[in-house]
């Protein structure tokens, strides 16, 4: 259970910080989604640290009269949060759509509990039905990303409805440049660790990263696998060399399909995209 606490306190403390840096940059949207965050964590702290002391609490009496085996309080279960709170971690941290392999992947480098991605198949039609028989009752939905053609739901991209919806849409460049953005929010997540020593499964995912992006990667021709070093300030700065190459054609297609898409959907399609039918057909409308 101290684990678990722990985790939680230094989930806390990430959030304080991403809060601190989103009120430098003046984003009032992105401090009000953390402050929530930061709030649902404390109440999940809260939970967990009176299961804690109820354990450690045990009346004389009954202790005199139970066997030592009776006496130790039972084990709690771990507080975990639901799957929709887990993934709207794992995309916050991202800031960009993620399919459930990445999403699964990044919860288990960074934040307490298994998140399977099996268990996000049904969720974003879960959060279309919820949305469209209450409106706007969440503070959020998990949605689809949309495409820029069709404006269509993405197949397994998901998104968080807070979004801008420039932010939910995906061109022809958007994969790489998620890609790079992605690598860059998890170098500076992996910066936050205290003490400096990363679980393995953070250094698996930016090995991961440094792979896949030309210069991120310090050289050491004798060292495979794991062994190879993880340099974030490398993987920062070849990341960036390579985004500032894609992010400008990338942004301008966003725009354009974002603006595309408020005048040719409703609010339940601008979250969830329109059918296939009918975006062939709205396709054509200047």
């Amino acid at each position: 259970m101290q684990e678990h606490l722990d985790a939680l306190e230094e989930r806390m403390q990430q959030l304080q910080q991403a809060m601190r840096s989103a009120q430098l940059a003046r984003d009032s949207e992105q401090v009000r989604q953390l402050r929530a965050e930061l709030r649902r964590t404390q109440r999940a702290w809260d939970a967990l640290f009176e299961q804690a002391e109820d354990a450690e609490e045990t009346p004389a009496d009954d202790g005199a009269r139970r066997t030592p085996a009776q006496n130790k309080p039972a084990e709690q279960p771990p507080v975990v949060l639901p799957a929709r709170e887990q993934v709207h971690q794992v995309l916050t941290l991202l800031a960009v759509p993620a399919a459930p392999k990445l999403i699964s992947t990044v919860h288990e480098a960074f934040f307490a509990g298994a998140l399977a991605p099996s268990r996000l198949t049904s969720l974003r039609r879960d959060e279309e039905r919820s949305y469209r028989s209450a409106p706007g009752a969440r503070p959020y939905y998990l949605c689809p990303a949309l495409t820029s053609d069709l404006l269509s739901p993405a197949r397994g991209l998901l998104t968080v409805s807070t979004w801008p919806l420039e932010q939910r849409i995906v061109g022809p460049l958007s994969a790489r440049v998620h890609f790079l953005t992605g690598a860059l929010n998890i170098a500076d997540a992996a910066g936050r660790f205290s003490g400096g020593t990363l679980p393995l499964p953070a250094r698996h995912l930016l090995l991961h990263y440094a792979r896949n992006i030309p210069g991120a990667q310090p050289s050491a021709p004798h060292l495979t696998g794991t062994d190879l070093p993880v340099d974030l300030t490398v993987l920062r700065r070849a990341a960036q060399d390579e985004l500032a190459l894609h992010t400008d054609s990338d942004t301008t297609s966003r725009t354009q399909a974002a603006a595309r898409a408020r005048r040719q959907l409703d609010a339940a399609g601008l979250l969830f995209g329109g059918s296939f039918e009918s975006a062939r057909r709205l396709r054509s409308v200047p």
